[in-house]
């Protein structure tokens, strides 16, 4: 079990998991959290975004920490104020989630904010937009997810206007401190008050599948096997 709260958040607390974000990141994937989210009723929690892993493979699991974004075409009379000081909030197990509607204006992450969130403990981040500085941030092994590349700075051209507020991607709604993950498959947010349920289930689920697989490589036909175990 994962005892990690941070005592200045808000949002989801790790301890009601049943099983730590250690454990999640080597075992589960957004696939499984999708079917354990689809047994409960919440079919629309994966935002269908080109979104790509620009950085290191695996899965990112952590807590939503939300920024909204802008593009702009004048004078920034305080650029990076508000994404700077959402970088300096992090708390751990942070994924800070760029909301800024798709843009490649600009590239609004790169190595600088990457290494500040890391210090503050954040795990990653999801970006629905461009990024730049992608060697060094893999030589770092941050994980990056965003819809590309840009070599443009955000100054004066995008900025942040909210942060740890209620944002949308693809129409799906992420509160701050909501359970977060994405993979080579996409994203999936998982609501807090449902997240111990739907880990619970996702968990379930790969070790019924692992019986699947173990009795098709054994021999059994996959129409017997999803017979006997209702697994595919």
């Amino acid at each position: 079990m994962n005892n990690f709260e941070s005592p200045s958040s808000s949002g989801l607390r790790f301890d009601d998991l049943p099983i730590s974000l250690a454990q999640m990141r080597e075992h589960l994937s957004v696939p499984l959290l999708c079917d354990a989210l689809d047994g409960m009723g919440l079919l629309r929690q994966a935002p269908r975004l080109p979104l790509i892993p620009l950085t290191v493979p695996g899965i990112l699991v952590g807590r939503a920490k939300t920024t909204l974004w802008a593009d702009m075409s004048h004078i920034d009379p305080a650029p990076y104020r508000l994404e700077l000081a959402a970088v300096d909030s992090c708390q751990p197990e942070d994924v800070l989630v760029c909301a800024a509607s798709g843009s490649m204006r600009s590239g609004i992450w790169g190595e600088l904010l990457s290494t500040a969130a890391r210090n503050r403990g954040c795990v990653g981040t999801i970006i629905d937009g461009a990024v730049r500085d992608t060697v060094q941030m893999r030589s770092m092994g941050f994980p990056v997810f965003a819809r590309g590349t840009c070599p443009y700075d955000s100054r004066n051209r995008q900025r942040v206007i909210d942060y740890d507020v209620r944002i949308e991607l693809d129409g799906v709604t992420i509160e701050p401190g909501d359970l977060i993950a994405a993979d080579a498959d996409g994203i999936v947010v998982v609501p807090q008050a449902a997240a111990p349920r739907v880990v619970a289930a996702a968990w379930a689920k790969l070790h019924d599948e692992n019986r699947v697989r173990d009795a098709i490589r054994g021999g059994m036909s996959a129409t017997k096997a999803f017979d006997a175990f209702g697994v595919l």
